[in-house]
C-alpha cells in the first residue's frame, strides 16, 4: 500500500517516476492545470485588488475527485509538476483544489532519472509563491488585455481572433505605423548638384 501520493503533470512521467520510487509511492498525473479563470467572463475582480476567480476546468472534475480520494489516504502529498512558473502554479492550484487536509510538499527535478528523482524527494520544499505570483500576473494581464482588445480585432480584422499582452503590443505597432502613413504630408523638394 502506498503511503505517499505524488502528482505530476503527464501520465508518461507518472509511470516512470512510480517505477523509480517504489511501492510506498502512488504517482498520478494531473494532466496539466486543474483550475483556470472562467472562459465566459474576465474572472478578475478589478475592484478587489485584481483578485482572480478560479474555477475547475471543464472535464477535470472526475480527475480531481480521484486525486482528493487518493490524497485523503496518503500520509504525504508531493506536488511534482514541472520546474517552471506554470508548474509552480499547477502545484499551487492542486494544493487549493485538494483542500487543506494535507501537508503538501513541492519536489522539483530537471531530469527524469532515478538519481535525480530520488534526490529531489530527500529535500522537498514549499511552493514558491514568487513563481506562482509571476504566473498569475501574466495570466491576469493576458485576460484583462485580451478581453478588451479582442472585440476590436473582431470588428476591424476578423471574427474569432484573440489578443493577449504580446499580440496587443504588435497590434499597437501596426496601428502606429498605419497612422504615420495616413498622416504623412508629401512635400516637394529638389536636390541640386553642381
Amino acid at each position: 500500500m502506498a503511503d505517499n501520493l505524488v502528482i505530476v503533470e503527464s501520465p508518461a512521467k507518472a509511470k516512470t517516476i512510480e517505477k523509480y520510487l517504489g511501492k510506498r509511492y502512488k504517482v498520478i498525473a494531473s494532466m496539466g492545470h486543474v483550475r483556470d479563470l472562467p472562459r465566459s467572463q474576465t474572472g478578475i475582480d478589478t475592484e478587489n485588488n485584481y483578485e482572480p476567480k478560479y474555477i475547475t476546468i471543464r472535464g477535470k472534475g472526475p480527475l480531481l475527485k480521484e486525486l482528493k480520494k487518493e490524497a485523503k489516504k496518503a500520509k504525504k502529498v508531493f506536488l511534482a509538476s514541472d520546474p517552471d512558473r506554470e508548474g509552480e502554479a499547477i502545484a499551487w492550484h492542486l494544493s487549493h483544489a485538494l483542500g487543506p487536509d494535507n501537508d503538501y510538499y513541492r519536489v522539483v527535478f530537471n531530469e527524469i532519472t532515478k538519481d535525480a528523482v530520488k534526490e529531489s524527494f530527500k529535500t522537498p520544499a514549499e511552493i514558491d509563491m514568487q513563481l506562482v505570483d509571476a504566473q498569475q500576473a501574466r495570466r491576469i494581464l493576458d485576460r484583462l488585455v485580451g478581453y478588451n482588445i479582442s472585440p476590436v480585432l473582431w470588428k476591424k480584422v476578423k471574427k474569432g481572433l484573440s489578443a493577449g499582452r504580446v499580440q496587443s503590443v504588435a497590434l499597437r505597432l501596426v496601428i502606429d505605423r498605419e497612422n504615420e502613413i495616413n498622416n504623412f504630408k508629401p512635400e516637394e523638394y529638389w536636390t541640386i548638384e553642381g
